[in-house]
């Protein structure tokens, strides 16, 4: 029989902060990180190449230092040096995996990472080394949602993979409503339309404006990433 071949050759995966959880409220548990290290290595060995945009919930976030009453541009860049750290360290661990990383951030810290040039990137995923994209895009206001669509689009991913907790998009939140239906196929008007909070609204807009597709689906299963880019009928394609 003939081997599968991916239906996607170039990904950019988005992860929150709360992917590197496990059952911890705060941090980064070391074996949920090993486990999207080992998924991403799975699918670099086939040949797919992957850039990451990584968030910051599980260290801090932006709309919760606003709820304390810090400065919105402050406690911004605050989630972004977040995403940093969480960079820092799924870096290391694939590492330890034998992938070749390259960490950029849209902010300059030179002495932690390089800084986000397009065409230097592109190269380097032309070349087999796996992308970790942090600081957003390096600008206050944005979501690393956004930044994650306006990175797949420069990069030209072939499209964007929304790793959640739940197993893709439903009608309703499916943890207080029992009735939610997901959705195996939505259009972006509809999630526009509907306010399904998948993604921030900018995100979805700048994807549908493209025809950039993105798949929610559910990180916490291990081999969900492999079968989504593999074009199984995983999660919920917005198209």
């Amino acid at each position: 029989m003939p081997k599968e071949k991916p239906e996607y050759k170039r990904v950019l995966l988005k992860l929150s902060g709360e992917a590197l959880l496990d059952n911890e409220s705060f941090g980064i548990n070391y074996n949920s990180a090993k486990s999207i290290a080992q998924q991403v290595k799975e699918l670099h060995t086939l040949g797919v190449q992957i850039a990451i945009m990584i968030g910051a919930g599980n260290i801090f976030r932006g709309i919760k230092g606003r709820e304390m009453g810090i400065d919105r541009v402050s406690a911004d860049y605050m989630g972004m040096l977040g995403t940093v750290i969480n960079g820092i360290a799924l870096h290391d661990i694939m590492n330890k995996e034998g992938l070749s990383v390259r960490l950029v951030s849209a902010i300059e810290i030179r002495a932690i990472a390089e800084s986000f040039i397009r065409r230097k990137v592109v190269r380097y995923l032309d070349n087999g080394e796996v992308i970790l994209f942090t600081s957003g895009i390096g600008s206050p206001f944005f979501t690393t949602d956004t930044a994650a669509a306006m990175r797949a689009l420069e990069i030209n991913a072939d499209v964007v993979l929304k790793a959640t907790k739940v197993e893709g998009v439903y009608s309703s939140d499916p943890v207080t409503d029992k009735n939610a239906k997901i959705y195996q196929k939505i259009k972006y008007m509809d999630v526009l339309k509907e306010d399904l909070k998948i993604m921030d609204t900018a995100a979805v807009s700048l994807c549908k404006d493209n025809k950039m597709p993105i798949i929610v689906f559910n990180i916490r299963k291990k081999g969900n990433i492999k079968k989504v880019v593999f074009g199984k009928d995983v999660g919920t394609k917005v198209y």
